[in-house]
């Protein structure tokens, strides 16, 4: 799976909250300053042809609509990121985001329960 920009994961981000959408819907919930509505087509062009999106016809225009899932794309960036900064280990990330942003043990444990849930 291809590595998005920031712009391009702002956008998806909107994309897959609402699911499927215009370009101007798209805008609406972009944060200010607004990015003109040429800018945004032109992402969401690239969006597709990266084959994060797809679109319908809908009047005049196009709904767009994710067809790569979040948790996918999560999924597969954070296994990047493991993997290329902490050399696979997700036991030395975890260590890296306690040191570095003062997590207490009643988080940690916290996350631990959360896991031990999801894995039952």
């Amino acid at each position: 799976m291809k590595q998005l920009t920031k712009a391009e994961e702002e956008i998806m981000h909107v994309l897959w909250k609402l699911e499927k959408t215009s370009v101007k819907e798209i805008i609406e919930h972009l944060s200010e300053p607004k990015p003109a509505y040429n800018t945004v087509s032109t992402i969401v062009r690239i969006l597709e042809n990266k084959g994060f999106v797809n679109h319908e016809q809908d009047g005049k225009g196009y709904l767009y609509f994710p067809i790569v899932k979040k948790t996918d794309y999560s999924n597969e960036s954070i296994n990047k990121l493991v993997d290329g900064y902490f050399q696979g280990s997700f036991k030395s990330m975890v260590s890296f985001f306690m040191k570095k942003n003062d997590m207490s043990l009643s988080e940690l444990e916290e996350i631990l329960k959360e896991v031990n849930t999801k894995n039952k």
